[in-house]
This record gives structure tokens, sequence and C-alpha cells, in this order.
């Protein structure tokens, strides 16, 4: 099968419509993904069917409409080849998206992407997440922010719980160990202003492996000294 009919069948045993144009959107983004993967490394995943379950489908499973209402800000913190950001504004085309990523030729494929869909509303950022937080400008200003396959969630929540709003979210797509990790961060979750960590377990199709997304709420401001200077939440996580 075709990249699309895999991407059309994945989209209906998941449950989600998606329409011709966001079809096509998917398409064009799955064939700038294969071409740049030569120039530059953006995905070990490369078949068809592989792409739009593991990459596409499984970007959307952190989309809630009942979480989520109207045309919210959303940032992707180490949005790598754009997982999950580019799939949520295909298929949410109102969101405000920004792209955050640590390596320069990333960024460069990520404004192609946008450029060549014509998506509208979307800022492609050069920067570490240590960085980008102690921007103003991105500091506490997104009603969502969401990330994947990036750290494990005590170092992650450090990485991005400073982006969100008091009373945002903060979504991490998770692996078969997403209750350990829930639990492994529970001080760090407290200590940078996060509530109770929400497990959401989620099913793709054709696959058996356990994966999550983990919700959490921004229930205070983030202290002014996280997220630490580069590489500290790594090596020292809280």
């Amino acid at each position: 099968m075709s990249f699309k009919e895999n991407l059309k069948d994945a989209a209906d045993k998941y449950g989600i419509s998606l329409n011709e144009v966001q079809i096509d959107q998917f398409d064009k983004y799955f064939q700038l993904l294969i071409e740049w993967n030569e120039k530059i490394n953006l995905t070990a995943i490369t078949e068809p069917k592989e792409v739009a379950i593991k990459h596409m489908i499984d970007s959307l499973t952190c989309w809630d409409d009942g979480r989520f209402m109207g045309d919210i800000s959303v940032i992707d913190v180490g949005t790598g080849a754009g997982f999950p950001g580019i799939p949520l504004k295909i298929f949410k085309p109102g969101i405000k998206l920004t792209l955050l990523d640590s390596l320069n030729k990333r960024i460069n494929f990520l404004q192609t992407v946008v450029d060549e869909l014509g998506l509208q509303n979307v800022e492609c950022i050069h920067a570490r997440a240590e960085e980008g937080a102690r921007n103003k400008k991105l500091r506490e200003s997104f009603d969502l922010v969401v990330s994947r396959a990036v750290a494990r969630l005590p170092v992650l929540a450090e990485y991005c719980l400073p982006f969100v709003k008091k009373n945002g979210t903060f979504a991490a797509l998770k692996g078969m160990k997403f209750a350990e990790e829930a639990e492994a961060a529970k001080k760090a979750l407290s200590i940078l202003g996060g509530g109770k960590a929400e497990c959401v377990e989620v099913k793709l199709p054709y696959l058996e492996d356990k994966r999550a997304v983990i919700y959490i709420k921004k229930e205070k401001n983030t202290p002014k000294v996280y997220p630490r200077k580069a590489g500290t939440p790594d090596k020292n996580p809280l």
C-alpha cells in the first residue's frame, strides 16, 4: 500500500477522521522526511506503514478535544523531525504552534516542511530547552507543551514545565515504562509547579507494545531557578 493508503487505514482503525487536504499534507510531509533523511539523520523509521503508525498517528494520540478547547498555543520541545508538533498542526490547523529544537539542521528541515505544506502560525526556533525556557517571550506562555522521545519524565519535566502557563497542560508521549517514569517524576513535578501525573494508555493499530500519554496540569508558576543550566537536568535529575 502507498503511504496515503496506510495512513487512511491507520487513522480509521484508531478512530481519527482525516480529510483529503490533511491526507495530502501528511503525504507531502512523509515525502520530505524521506528525502531529507538521506542528508541528515531524522528518523530510523522509513517504511510507509511504520511512519504512518509510529510517527503520524502516534503524534496525534496526545490530542484530546475534552482537554484542549479552541485555537490554543502549543510548543513542541525537542521536536526533532517535527513529532508530534507538525501532525498536531495538520490535524488541528487552528493551533498556534512553536517548534523548538537544539539542532539547526533540523530547524531548516522543519521550516521547509512548514513552507511546503503552507502551514500558518508556525514558528521554528533553534535553541536548547534550557535556553528557550529563559526567554521571556516563551516562558510560561503556552496552553499546551508536548514532547516525545526526548528524556525520562523527571528530566523532561524540567525542560518542559517552565514553558507551560499556569492552568495549562504538559503532555508527554511515553513508551512502555510510562508508569515507573510517572512515579519517579513525583518530586520533580511538585518542585516545578506541576500537579499529579495522569497516565492515559494508548493502543496503536497493528502494534502490541504498551505506551501512554502522561498529562500534567500546571498548578503553580515554576521557580525562577528552573530549568538549571544546560546539561544539569540530565546529569542530576530533580
